[in-house]
C-alpha cells in the first residue's frame, strides 16, 4: 500500500548550488554526494521510491536523509555539515590522537631502555611508564588475567 506523496523539500537558490557543487566535485567523498543527490531529487519534488530506485538506494535512506535535512534547515549548518552523519553514541576515547603514538612507540621498545628489569611489557609496567612519561589521561585501565580470569585494574 503506497504511503502519501511527500511535498518538494525546500531547498533555496544558493543550497541548491552547494549541493550540485557538491555532486559535482571530484574530490567529494561519495557519501556526502549521494546525499546531495537524494536532496536534490527530493527538491525537485520526486517520490522515495523513484529516488532509491534511482539512485540505487534503500527507501529507509532516502527517507533519512530528507528527514534531516528537514530537520537540520533551520540550523546554522553549512550544506556539506547538513550531510555529514551524525555522533555516533559511544564513550570517549581514553586516549587522543597524540598519545597513541607514544604509546605506541613505548609498547614497541625494550623496557630495559627505561630502566625495566622485564623481558616484555606488562600491562602494569606500561601503564605505570605512561604515567612516568607524563602522559596524562582520566584513568589508565589495566587489563590482567589472573588463574584464567579478565580483571581490570585502575
Amino acid at each position: 500500500m503506497p504511503g502519501r506523496a511527500l511535498p518538494a523539500l525546500l531547498v533555496s537558490a544558493t543550497e541548491r548550488r552547494e549541493l550540485e557543487q557538491l555532486v559535482k566535485r571530484p574530490s567529494t567523498p561519495q557519501q556526502l554526494a549521494l546525499r546531495a543527490k537524494i536532496i536534490l531529487r527530493a527538491s525537485q519534488g520526486d517520490s522515495q521510491g523513484q529516488i532509491a530506485r534511482e539512485l540505487g538506494i534503500g527507501e529507509p535512506m532516502s527517507r533519512c536523509w530528507r528527514r534531516r535535512w528537514h530537520e537540520l534547515q533551520i540550523s546554522e549548518l553549512s550544506v556539506a555539515e547538513r550531510l555529514t552523519d551524525a555522533p555516533r553514541p559511544g564513550a570517549p576515547a581514553t586516549f587522543t590522537l597524540e598519545q597513541i603514538p607514544q604509546l605506541y612507540a613505548l609498547a614497541c621498545a625494550p623496557p630495559e631502555q627505561y630502566g625495566r628489569p622485564l623481558s616484555h611489557w606488562t600491562p602494569r609496567e606500561l601503564a605505570d611508564e605512561l604515567v612516568k612519561q607524563g602522559v596524562t589521561v582520566p584513568r589508565i585501565a589495566v587489563m590482567g588475567v589472573k588463574k584464567g580470569v579478565l580483571f581490570r585494574l585502575g
